[in-house]
């Protein structure tokens, strides 16, 4: 009985929050929106990301990319959704969308930029295993930049898993656990360029395709769509790859 209750308890007690990593964005919240500041990569990566979104959503839900809203009607949960600079274009084509965040912080900021901009927008400082527990789901689930920076990968993706309607979408973007990605990712992006600051990554935490994939398929996912995100340093921009998939990479999977 007792080895039976501390099993419990330590199931109970299992959280994907990693404080070091929560503190961290914590302390950049007030500059999410300052496209010349630290966050700098992600205001360029955008629409990149939001390209990629809407070619598979539209896909997925036969909708008409050329659409002003071609979301509209489609609930939406932005996981680890910072200061809410993914958020915000989802709305914006239509989505019924919730952003979450375990940092107080950046919820704080993202609430606000919202309401300046009078978007309505269900924003929750919540880890997403919370959300989960509710029994809420959603028709996209996205995970951008985030499953790299979580303490347990593995109740993360569970997590996800459990708030997508069969049908739905999860789409994830990461860094590869690659020697490429340790020097582009690590050694040139914080050290040399220094577009994140130092400190922003750990090398050991990124995750291999296959990594994101195996736990997917068995929570009944069907990888659709493996896609690498470049930088293409003479044209000074990102774009998206079908073969190179060694730094960053969007991998989208449907519940079937």
């Amino acid at each position: 009985m007792k080895k039976n209750a501390a099993k419990s308890q330590k199931k109970s007690s299992r959280s994907t929050i990693d404080s070091a990593e929560v503190k961290q964005f914590n302390a950049l919240a007030e500059q999410w929106w300052d496209e010349s500041g630290p966050l700098k990569p992600l205001h360029r990566l955008n629409p990149v990301r939001l390209g990629y979104l809407k070619k598979h959503i539209c896909e997925n839900f036969k909708r008409d990319e050329a659409s002003f809203s071609p979301f509209k009607g489609l609930r939406m949960l932005d996981v680890g959704c910072g200061g809410g600079l993914v958020t915000e274009p989802l709305c914006r084509l239509g989505a019924d969308i919730t952003g979450i965040d375990a940092g107080a912080e950046n919820i704080k900021i993202a609430k606000e930029h919202a309401k300046q901009h009078d978007l309505s927008i269900d924003y929750l400082a919540t880890p997403v295993e919370r959300l989960a527990s509710t029994g809420k789901t959603f028709d996209i689930v996205t995970a951008l930049e985030i499953v790299e920076h979580v303490a347990d990968p593995d109740l993360f993706i569970t997590a996800c898993c459990k708030l997508v309607k069969k049908n739905g979408l999860l789409v994830f973007s990461t860094l590869n656990r690659t020697p490429k990605s340790y020097l582009l990712g690590i050694v040139a992006a914080e050290y040399i360029l220094r577009w994140v600051p130092a400190g922003t990554h750990d090398w050991k935490k990124f995750v291999r395709p296959s990594e994101l994939a195996r736990p997917l398929e068995r929570h009944g996912f069907e990888v659709t769509d493996i896609s690498g995100l470049v930088y293409n340093p003479f044209r000074r921009e990102f774009g998206i790859s079908k073969t190179d998939i060694g730094v960053n990479y969007f991998l989208t999977a449907q519940k079937i």
